[in-house]
């Protein structure tokens, strides 16, 4: 497959909050600030399409599919753990946060479902119970992003603190006191970690082969981690700068400056283990995670980058842009709202080796 970029018609009217493939096709659901979810077909320019929209009560946050591509799940302003018939657009609450609900992550091999809230506590349903069975965990800090592996959750709070679950576990926990009515429970992960970055978390991403994760922050910066916790895979663990881009004008003393961009998302790709970044200056970077090198850096895009995913197949690459607000400017007009998607060969995404 040749390398191209097109933009999907029909895009959201507000900014963009998540874009997720489907497990096994070229769907791509989007989340947006507008109270919609998007569902479009993503295959190619000519046959990409927006299939429908679902309304909620308020801007979402997050969605993602469920076990199979009839079913997606979003949360949003509104509070709620909302089930959502693709099919028929019929949806179902399944819980209700105690504030707005930030990030959802349903895990296939266990039929977990885990939502997380400004609140400070995770919801983590069973979706094969065919019930509103879940249990609700506190957590330390406020929790700002999730991410899932085959085997691990990650959750990246406040206060750069992190919390490392297991799946299992946690099956095991919501089969044994799950409840329509769950009494707020704290579930002892298996590991407890202060990020290696001196700012705030923005997004977190699992590598699929289980053994490293990637965590972002607002201020331009990636750290790779490895969920060993021997110290020879500690030692491994490396954090480095990005998406920074030359100011317009030099310090006072005439030394040159760069503007610090937060880094909004992250993605690895299903097959090469490289991962991709996208910040608020607009561009999207592919990266190498076990050889420490960045591979190539896309034509800027004309917004800051809200979210990445990859297809199942990992010939696809989905972006989300729309103004981040990065400059610290108020009451401006809303810039381009667009969601791209690009085609990639197979030679494009895998690591280039040490060098």
């Amino acid at each position: 497959m040749a390398s191209g970029q097109y933009e999907l018609a029909d895009p959201p009217s507000d900014a963009i909050s998540s874009v997720r493939f489907a497990p096994e096709s070229t769907k791509l659901l989007v989340a947006s600030w507008d109270k919609h979810v998007y569902l479009y077909e993503a295959s190619t320019q000519a046959d990409s399409r927006l299939i429908r929209s679902y309304e909620h009560r308020a801007p979402v946050l997050d969605a993602c599919f469920g076990g199979n591509e009839d079913v997606a799940y979003s949360v949003g302003l509104d509070w709620d753990v909302r089930r959502i018939d693709l099919a028929n657009g019929e949806q179902t609450v399944l819980s209700s946060h105690e504030a707005p609900s930030n990030a959802v992550v349903h895990h296939e091999p266990t039929n977990l479902l885990i939502s997380s809230s400004w609140d400070g506590t995770l919801h983590i349903h069973d979706t094969t119970s065919g019930t509103s069975l879940y249990c609700m965990s506190r957590q330390p800090s406020k929790p700002f992003a999730l991410s899932g592996s085959p085997s691990y959750l990650v959750v990246a709070m406040a206060n750069r603190q992190f919390q490392l679950h297991k799946f299992e576990a946690l099956a095991q926990f919501v089969k044994q006191y799950g409840s329509s009515d769950p009494e707020m429970s704290e579930i002892e992960p298996f590991q407890r970690r202060d990020s290696s970055m001196k700012f705030m978390t923005r997004a977190v991403a699992c590598k699929p082969t289980d053994d490293m994760y990637a965590c972002s922050s607002i201020e331009g910066r990636v750290a790779v981690e490895f969920f060993d916790a021997s110290p020879e895979a500690q030692a491994k663990k490396y954090a480095f700068k990005c998406h920074r881009q030359p100011a317009s004008e030099p310090t006072e003393n005439g030394q040159p400056m760069d503007v610090v961009y937060p880094v909004h998302a992250l993605a690895f790709h299903p097959e090469h283990g490289t991962f991709v970044t996208g910040g608020g200056d607009g561009v999207v970077s592919l990266w190498d995670a076990d050889h420490k090198r960045r591979i190539r850096q896309y034509q800027r895009l004309p917004a800051s980058i809200a979210a990445l995913s990859f297809s199942s197949d990992g010939k696809r690459l989905a972006t989300g842009v729309c103004p981040g607000f990065e400059d610290g400017k108020e009451d401006v007009e809303m810039g381009p709202v667009k969601v791209y998607v690009r085609e990639l060969s197979d030679s494009e995404t895998k690591g280039k080796g040490a060098k």
